[in-house]
């Protein structure tokens, strides 16, 4: 993996430091042996745009997990859309259409920190609720690794999109989001 994904931070395999994984990360991590590197980080630099200018993280290599709830019928469900930091979520498209729902948006912080047991600024899809699927858009499939949150606000996981990819309930859907501006 080129260092250069990293910036100034110094990473080490995700398992031997679960002090900055969320403990359902840790738990998913420690049952099926995928792939994953940490970094501790300031928490108040948590935010992407605010973490990759501070340590140097490129913006491209760095990928946002968004919970989105749809509706139908008075019916929730939820899905986890991993989407390039740069790029924008097509909520009402094709998510909407996805999940065979009336209306999306994105889910309350309270309700995604309660369902994933992660904090805000650091949810990911490794470890969310096991009926949650989880998109990964073509963008972030396209490359081999990606800079994500770890469930906590300390630290930011490195991993191969395999990982992702890998993932109980996880599949690549293009077309997810378009790049902002």
């Amino acid at each position: 993996m080129p260092h250069e994904l990293f910036g100034s931070l110094d990473t080490a395999p995700a398992l031997g430091r679960p002090d900055l994984l969320a403990p359902v990360t840790l738990a998913v991590l420690e049952r099926t042996g995928l792939e994953a590197l940490v970094a501790a980080i300031d928490p108040t630099l948590a935010d992407t745009e605010q973490l990759c200018a501070h340590y140097g993280v490129p913006l491209d290599a760095s990928a946002n997990a968004v919970v989105v709830r749809g509706t139908r019928a008075g019916v929730d469900s939820h899905v986890v859309c991993m989407v390039r930091a740069t790029d924008r979520l097509d909520v009402n498209g094709l998510i909407r259409k996805r999940l065979g729902a009336r209306k999306a948006s994105f889910a309350p912080m309270d309700f995604a920190v309660e369902a994933t047991g992660m904090e805000y600024g650091g949810i990911n899809p490794i470890g969310v609720p096991a009926d949650w699927p989880i998109w990964v858009d073509g963008a972030v499939a396209d490359t081999d690794w990606v800079c994500i949150g770890s469930g906590i606000r300390a630290s930011k996981l490195f991993v191969p999109v395999t990982t992702l990819l890998a993932l109980p309930g996880a599949e690549r859907v293009d077309d997810l989001a378009r790049p902002a501006g």
